[in-house]
């Protein structure tokens, strides 16, 4: 029962005292109604009145109906039977009822005593105002409106009933069945009922009313249908019974509906952080499973190998990575989302399972950029040395053939015993032949060396054929030896013979003496023009040009020396004919004859043109390689510096929001837009990119941005936007959800933009291309002294000790640096309006009736099924005596629902 509304609406009502004589149909509707009424409260005291206007003269029976309605004492009463006695009793009730507030209109003790019904039956319907209706409360309304509200909602859903008034709106009785079956559809068929039995329909809720709610019957229903107009405060009267009734179911369904709301946003903040640690674990995974891939630093032996592990990088790179960079900030992005919830409805922070931090996942991005980095570097250098392998061994096995080819039979000659049979000519042509022999495998010994030289660079790279290199150069050593040693041995013998001979044709002597070195030559220049080369560039091929070039130039000279070498030959012919002689087929100096000269001439002939073509096709290539080069270059150069832009442009309009969210939100939209729209341009220069590994194009001079810059500022640049636009996202959630104004967020985004000099923003991003920095004002984040002048600022007096409390509600992680979203909650945190612990208490104990612990029963009666399933499995038992089995402690899964461990 509450305070002093109550004279108002006396104020407010028609002065009863006023009008001479009672409607007798009200008066006896009146005298009915507020007799049963009072009766309804003097039986809890044992008593009751017959007479309205005769048993409250004394005053006794009043007073004690006063201490019943109110449940307080009242003075004692006097004891006697005299009229004074009679009046101080009285005086004693109509003192108590002022004391309430209530302005008592032309109402005296007297007229009491002395029986007046109208006078009693005023002051009946005064205590009537204000014990049991004044208090009614329906969306800021109280008493009669608030009553008359009440009715209207609980029988708004029933067909035939519309109530309007307290009189006219209650003669067909539908009204008030419509009631009792809105609160207790067990006790009446609704839709039996039938509006042109109105006096059917009253008694039957009577009767229902009387029987199952213990509400005394205060109405005759022929009276209510008979009388044009029911007396109003008659029927007042009487509904406000059905109000008190059900009052209890009202509490109940208020605290449920407390209670599903806060059930609610657990409901949906469990459901964000099992979906978070979802996502953090199939990421992690992932990670987990791509490092060991990416940390295998086993090479293939073949190219083609190594190639295919390549593209399975590239493929990595530009299809199965981007899903998971959008994963990664999703997971941020949620996270986020998720705190701010959390924060702003007074739920304890989230804190994600052991390993699966924010700050977990980061580092273990960067772990796997890191390994993944290393990997790439290994690719390239692994595809070099296969490509510097591969190259080395092409030459190893030319020269070596050429070796093999020049040695073969060379042990079979050097072992002959020819000069034991030979004249003295043969035998000095023999030691002249050895003599160019020797010469000849003196100009070879660079050869083996290289050959050597060669096989021992392919061991020291690794080379996977390296055995059978060894052998095969193993046995050229071998054989070399062994020439050496059959050489030295028939210079011996061939000495030893010489001594016994004399004479030696001058003019084989002189084509040998030429023409070994010239065959020399010959072999040199095939060498040379078969020999196999590896370039990178335009101007390397162009040096190779240049050399071609000026060996062609010596051409016309070595074709001169041929000549005359053939001319020394064609002489030794013209003296054997002249002289009769039969003319040998061979020098006998040099195993070397005219044809094979000629033959190696021919081949050198061939050659030229050859390499010519050759050289050429690999300046085009090369030519194609530089295209691909600067056009990659072009692209690069105009992505890279986009990126930068944008990256500033994102840190500023994160740093430096203004205007309505919406309008921020629709700007960072079309930024975002912008953004994806520029994907095709990154694409485009990922196939260039592409072009220029299928060639084997590892360098580029024309411009200092790689593909991995690109790559890597393109990921931060979708991060940044996507982490800027959640955090506006954040703002809407709690401007939304505190009602601040879009003036008072510009006002805290001005405070804070004033103080907020932290110089990092995207620096980070240029330490990592290696570009050099270029720091931004404002980042989002003011450094603890900046945020202490930001409150000095806005008038508040702090002290150390309290600065360092607000610190640790701004910083709870000692970062170091207090966010935007950290400074409007400081700013916002005292006039939130949430739910606490404590009233979800509250609410509990309305539905388990006051007691201490609550049933599942009672639950699953209260709350929707979900709710109600969702409290039963999460409620530890009660522990305190005189409860049921099964009950259950709402007040310790209240405190947890807040993270209070105790209330």
């Amino acid at each position: 029962m509450g305070g002093g509304g109550g004279g108002e609406y006396m104020e407010q009502e028609e002065d009863w005292d006023r009008d001479l004589l009672l409607d007798p149909a009200w008066e006896k509707q009146q005298r009915k109604t507020f007799t049963a009424w009072c009766n309804s409260h003097l039986r809890k005291a044992g008593t009751q009145i017959e007479n309205i206007e005769e048993d409250f003269r004394n005053g006794l029976k009043l007073m004690l109906l006063l201490e019943v309605i109110s449940g307080e004492r009242l003075p004692r009463p006097d004891k006697g039977k005299m009229r004074f006695h009679k009046i101080a009793n009285v005086n004693k009730a109509l003192d108590f009822i002022a004391s309430k507030g209530v302005k008592l209109v032309s109402i005296g003790a007297e007229e009491i005593v002395d029986g007046n019904l109208k006078m009693t039956l005023g002051m009946i319907w005064t205590i009537i105002l204000r014990f049991a209706i004044q208090d009614i409360s329906v969306e800021e309304t109280s008493a009669k409106e608030g009553l008359l509200l009440w009715c209207q909602r609980k029988t708004a859903p029933y067909r035939n009933v519309n109530v309007q008034n307290f009189h006219t709106s209650w003669k067909d009785g539908l009204a008030l069945c419509a009631l009792i079956h809105r609160h207790r559809p067990d006790l009446i068929d609704y839709a039996k009922l039938r509006k042109d039995d109105p006096v059917g329909n009253l008694n039957t809720a009577f009767e229902v009313a009387e029987k199952y709610l213990d509400i005394p019957k205060m109405l005759d229903a022929e009276d209510i249908v008979n009388t044009p107009k029911p007396d109003e405060k008659a029927v007042m009267t009487y509904v406000s019974c059905f109000y008190h009734a059900f009052a209890g179911a009202e509490q109940a369904e208020t605290a449920a509906n407390r209670i599903c709301k806060v059930l609610a946003v657990n409901q949906e903040n469990e459901k964000l952080m099992e979906e978070y640690e979802k996502l953090a674990s199939e990421l992690l995974e992932w990670i987990r499973r791509t490092v060991p891939w990416l940390e295998n630093r086993v090479g293939e032996p073949s190219m083609s190998a190594m190639q295919r592990k390549l593209e399975d990088f590239r493929d990595y790179r530009r299809l199965h990575k981007p899903p998971r960079v959008q994963e990664k900030c999703q997971l941020e992005i949620n996270f986020n989302t998720l705190q701010t919830k959390l924060r702003l409805s007074h739920r304890p922070a989230f804190m994600p399972s052991e390993g699966k931090l924010v700050s977990d996942i980061a580092n273990a991005w960067r772990g796997l950029e890191q390994v993944e980095k290393g990997y790439e570097d290994w690719l390239l250098s692994e595809i070099r040395r296969l490509q510097r392998l591969q190259h080395l061994a092409e030459k190893f096995r030319q020269k070596a053939s050429l070796h093999e080819a020049w040695t073969r039979g060379k042990e079979d000659m050097l072992s002959q015993r020819d000069y034991e049979s030979a004249s003295l000519q043969e035998v000095r042509a023999l030691l002249r032949r050895h003599e160019a022999f020797e010469s000849d495998l003196a100009a070879h010994q660079d050869r083996v060396e290289h050959i050597a030289a060669l096989a021992q660079e392919l061991n020291e790279l690794d080379y996977h054929e390296a055995a059978s290199v060894n052998s095969r150069c193993q046995a050229i050593c071998d054989q070399w030896d062994n020439l050496g040693t059959l050489t030295q041995k028939r210079r011996d013998a061939l000495e030893r013979m010489e001594k016994l001979l004399e004479t030696i044709d001058q003019l084989q002597l002189e084509f040998a003496r030429r023409a070994a070195p010239f065959n020399n030559w010959l072999d040199g220049a095939v060498e040379d023009l078969q020999d196999v080369w590896l370039v990178h560039s335009v101007e390397e091929t162009q040096s190779l040009l240049t050399a071609h070039e000026q060996f062609k130039a010596t051409l016309p000279e070595a074709d001169r020396e041929r000549g005359a070498i053939m001319g020394i030959q064609a002489e030794i012919q013209k003296i054997c004919q002249t002289y009769g002689l039969r003319p040998s087929t061979t020098s006998p100096y040099i195993s070397l004859s005219p044809q094979d000269i000629n033959n190696k001439w021919d081949k050198i002939r061939k050659l030229v043109p050859s390499r010519d073509q050759t050289l050429q096709e690999e300046l085009a290539r090369q030519q194609v390689n530089e295209r691909l080069r600067r056009q990659f270059a072009a692209q690069a150069n105009a992505v890279g510096p986009w990126i930068q832009t944008k990256v500033e442009e994102v840190g500023r309009l994160a740093a430096g929001l203004i205007g309505s969210l919406e309008d921020q939100m629709a700007g960072l939209r079309q930024q975002e837009q912008n953004i994806i729209n520029y994907k095709s341009n990154i694409d485009r220069l990922e196939g260039d990119h592409q072009l220029l590994q299928e060639s084997l194009v590892f360098d580029n001079k024309h411009t200092v941005y790689s593909m991995e810059h690109i790559r890597v500022g393109w990921e931060q640049l979708l991060t940044s936007i996507a982490r800027t636009i959640n955090e506006v996202e954040n703002q809407v959630l709690t401007r939304d959800a505190k009602g601040l104004s879009q003036e008072q967020l510009n006002e805290f985004r001005a405070s804070f933009n004033h103080f907020d000099r932290v110089s990092r923003g995207p620096a980070l991003l240029w330490s990592w291309w290696g570009l050099g920095t270029k720091p931004d004002k404002r980042n989002g984040m003011m450094e603890p002294d900046d945020f202490r002048a930001c409150l000095i600022s806005m008038g508040y007096d702090l002290g150390e000790v309290e600065f360092a409390r607000i610190m640790t509600m701004v910083d709870p992680n000692a970062a170091g640096v207090v966010t935007f979203q950290a400074f409007i909650d400081f700013m916002t945190r005292e006039t939130a309006e949430t739910d606490t612990a404590e009233q979800v208490v509250a609410s509990f104990k309305i539905l388990a009736g006051d007691k201490k612990y609550i049933t599942a029963e009672e639950l699953r009666r209260e709350l929707p099924a979900e709710q109600a399933e969702y409290c039963i499995r999460r409620m530890v038992p009660y522990k305190g005596s005189g409860a049921p089995a099964g009950a259950l402690d709402y007040v310790a899964f209240s405190s947890a629902l807040y993270g209070e461990s105790d209330l």
